[in-house]
């Protein structure tokens, strides 16, 4: 049973993920919150798997939660779901650690599914956010590379260049020529070496360093 908080200033909003979440039988809502403050709150009470978070809400938005649910309750996964699909807001959240984002036109049945996904470890972005993640990328492009891109092997410097370009797992093996297990040991190996939970945090982050990279 995995286990979701809901925070978001509009009531009826609540109500209706509630509705919906609790008719999976997979799905539990553990509790709810308006905002991003009393989100926190609930987390170290209830100690959810997942949060389903809006953005613009009072007293904290959803990204500010964002960054110290990461901080402070790194088992929790944050799955953002609000209106707003601006470069800042969807490439700050995922940059704090959220594991996802989606819009609230979202279909029922896929935002059911994305907290399935995003409760085992995967990320989940919605149609045309992977480009925002990227662009929301710092525009001034830097002259070397930091130590730990720079440590990179070669075939790490490329299989990070493909998920840059957007290439799923089986893609970069057809590309490289290898198997899509030697891809995910890869993947393994630059996420460990960066610091970082997942690939698009990465995608993101190489994309700054883009033309000195690939």
């Amino acid at each position: 049973m995995i286990q979701v908080l809901l925070v978001d200033d509009q009531l009826i909003i609540r109500q209706g993920l509630r509705s919906l979440l609790e008719s999976k039988p997979d799905l539990k809502v553990v509790g709810e919150a308006e905002n991003g403050q009393q989100a926190i709150e609930q987390i170290e009470l209830l100690q959810p798997d997942v949060v389903l978070m809006d953005v613009r809400m009072p007293i904290m938005d959803g990204v500010a939660a964002t960054r110290t649910i990461g901080q402070q309750f790194p088992q929790t996964r944050v799955l953002i779901l609000t209106t707003f699909d601006d470069d800042e807001y969807v490439s700050r959240a995922m940059q704090f650690g959220a594991r996802g984002y989606l819009l609230k036109d979202t279909h029922s049945e896929e935002l059911a599914q994305a907290i399935r996904s995003v409760h085992k470890g995967y990320t989940q972005l919605g149609p045309g956010l992977f480009e925002k993640v990227l662009n929301g990328s710092n525009v001034q492009r830097p002259q070397q590379l930091p130590p730990k891109l720079a440590e990179l092997t070669p075939r790490e410097r490329e299989v990070l260049c493909l998920i840059v370009a957007g290439a799923s797992n089986r893609e970069i093996a057809q590309t490289l020529f290898i198997s899509e297990r030697t891809v995910k040991n890869h993947i393994t190996s630059i996420l460990s070496r960066l610091n970082l939970g997942n690939r698009t945090q990465a995608a993101m982050y190489a994309s700054s360093f883009q033309t000195l990279l690939c």
